[in-house]
């Protein structure tokens, strides 16, 4: 049985140290869980840690799915059998730089929708999600013969609000559901944050990246009845596009654990292996101090495991300091993950988006631009296309609040690119004497100039997104946009297109054609062979912005400003013969791809 008693933790009434890697199910491929596992197991590690992902789970209200990436229950078994305990932490939100921070976009068509707090109908919802998710956990817990041995109660919370009777909502609910292991609440190493986001009678960890003996001083105001425990060692960092790759040197990993086991603390890397943030799955950062900042599709975080799986060399080095350590032997390691070339790629067929609205989309009528979030879509892309009729003298057009990228057209001609990404106001705020300067994301307003009108002139605007914010105070992220102004006259009645792109196998192709500005974003499909399920990497030289498909499965976005430059291809996806599909908005120079054995991460 696991305890937390005079400040320890305790197994079957022997004491224990936690050393916990994190490593999230909906972010590798099943078929890798084992082997991923198996390497933390004998890096020295005793548990792994994982967040759930609402927002994957329940896509639509009511319904679930816990299949394929999703099966939590399989890979809770998976590290059971590979002889890890297991610290599952179900949000609901969980921040992760994944989109909306977990939580479900279908939330947003709540005008009203207050979240993380006590608004009832997002508590209606929560109680849903974690009646079925607790439900399929519970014969996992420890208790019962599981290796389930804690559970969080929400997720960094003082650095979002402090809602206390939301906190023990959310304990309440949990115990509810039957989970009897020990619950925490974790938080970063500040005073403020533990003020709002802890709960005085639940154990506590820190979330912090260096200096673990001054971080633990915080306890000193915030009694704590377990032991010292960073809940994520951030051994990395997570990146945005336009970046550079963040990297640390392995001996700086090596000194702040080896400060761990100076003061006997307990520690659990946030990523032992970060994965890959497939399809539309990575969130963004908004955030006073910085403007829209979208994340890259790679999750790699500089984790002991790189994004495809092989060791690093901190990987090598915590292995030999925690075998030290524990005084374990070493045993053989599983060999690195295979990687193989294919070579070029012929892309022979295109389709344009714009052509393939009603095959591929879903028409709805909206007086006025409504959020993608409105009609029912999650993911994806959505046009919107409105009509401007009578007698008026050269026009700017006032676009507002694009999110996230906008491709404006004019009677069928490309007129502007509108980037949420590079709009910034600049301005102060204090705090006590402290004065600093932040740039932050304006509600933005794009003036397009779309001449003389004389009976009647379309406009469309096809809106691409990249990732809701997931964690700060700009989280109520909806996508599309708001309204087109003429001066003070606000413009009516809009076709919409709900573009989820979840069903390509719809698009009409023909020869490929060249791309071409006026005629939008097109579809490139081309086929080729792979002579094993060895891994391999995309190279879009040449592409500048868009998504990949292979097999039918989303590999995630690429965009040419890096610092990502290829897209993982998980060799389990690959069959003797493959189909690709890359859509590209923007624009390309040949239609061409490459797949090799090299992964360019900046």
């Amino acid at each position: 049985m696991f305890e937390i008693k005079n400040k320890e933790f305790y197994m079957d009434g022997k004491p224990i140290k936690i050393y916990s890697g994190a490593m999230h199910y909906f972010r590798t491929l099943p078929e890798y869980w084992e082997d991923r596992l198996t390497k933390l197991k004998l890096a020295g590690f005793n548990t792994v840690e994982t967040y759930t992902c609402w927002n994957l789970h329940e896509p639509r209200p009511g319904e679930f799915h816990f299949d394929g990436m999703l099966d939590i229950e399989r890979f809770v078994k998976t590290a059971q059998k590979v002889g890890l305990y297991c610290i599952v932490r179900p949000g609901p939100y969980i921040c992760a730089e994944w989109d909306f921070g977990g939580l479900p976009a279908w939330l947003l068509k709540d005008k009203n929708m207050q979240i993380r707090c006590m608004y009832p109908d997002f508590l209606t919802c929560i109680e849903r999600y974690y009646k079925e998710l607790l439900g399929r956990l519970k014969p996992l817990l420890e208790t019962n013969g599981g290796n389930i041995i804690m559970m969080q109660v929400e997720n960094e919370y003082g650095s979002y609000g402090n809602d206390k009777e939301y906190l023990k909502f959310v304990e309440d609910l949990t115990r509810e559901c039957g989970v009897d292991v020990p619950l925490f609440t974790s938080d970063g190493s500040w005073k403020n944050m533990l003020s709002g986001g802890s709960l005085p009678h639940l154990y506590k960890v820190l979330n912090f990246g260096s200096r673990a003996k001054t971080a633990f001083n915080v306890f000193k105001d915030f009694p704590n009845d377990g032991p010292n425990m960073c809940g994520e060692f951030w051994c990395g960092w997570f990146d945005h596009w336009r970046d550079k790759h963040h990297t640390r040197k392995p001996e700086s990993v090596v000194k702040e654990v080896q400060e761990f086991l100076d003061c006997g603390a307990s520690f659990n890397f946030y990523m032992f292996h970060g994965g890959t943030n497939f399809g539309f799955n990575a969130g963004a950062n908004h955030n006073p101090g910085s403007a829209y900042e979208p994340t890259i599709t790679s999750y790699d975080y500089c984790a002991l495991l790189n994004e495809y799986g092989d060791y690093t060399p901190a990987y090598h080095a915590i292995r030999e300091l925690l075998h030290k350590h524990q005084g374990l032997e070493m045993q053989e390691l599983p060999p690195s993950p295979q990687l193989q070339t294919i070579g070029k790629v012929e892309l022979t067929e295109s389709a344009g988006l714009f052509e393939n609205l009603d095959n591929i989309g879903e028409k709805h009528y909206t007086p006025v631009p409504e959020s993608m979030e409105f009609f029912g879509q999650n993911f994806g892309m959505i046009y919107y296309e409105t009509v401007i009729k009578g007698h008026y003298d050269p026009i700017p057009l006032m676009i507002r609040n694009v999110h996230d990228f906008g491709f404006v057209y004019i009677d069928d001609k490309y007129k502007k690119f509108i980037d949420r990404t590079v709009y910034t106001k600049t301005g102060r705020f204090s705090i006590g004497s402290i004065v600093k300067k932040f740039t932050k994301s304006a509600q933005d307003t794009e003036v397009v100039m779309a001449g003389a009108v004389d009976g009647e002139k379309k406009i469309g605007l096809l809106v691409d997104t990249m990732g809701r914010v997931n964690y700060g105070e700009n989280m109520i992220d909806r996508k599309g946009f708001s309204d087109i102004y003429i001066a003070n006259q606000r413009q009516m009645g809009y076709n919409v297109w709900t573009l989820p792109l979840d069903n390509l196998e719809k698009l009409q192709y023909k020869s490929v054609e060249a791309f071409d500005k006026d005629k939008g974003a097109m579809f490139y499909k081309g086929t080729f062979k792979a002579s094993s399920t060895a891994d391999c990497f995309v190279h879009l030289d040449g592409f500048q912005k868009g998504y990949v498909f292979v097999n039918g499965f989303n590999l995630g976005r690429y965009w040419e400003v890096g610092p990502q430059k290829s897209l993982y291809l998980p060799g389990s996806l690959l069959k003797d013969e493959n189909e690709i599909i890359v859509l590209e908005t923007m624009g390309m120079k040949k239609p061409e791809i490459t797949i090799t054995d090299k992964h360019d991460l900046g």
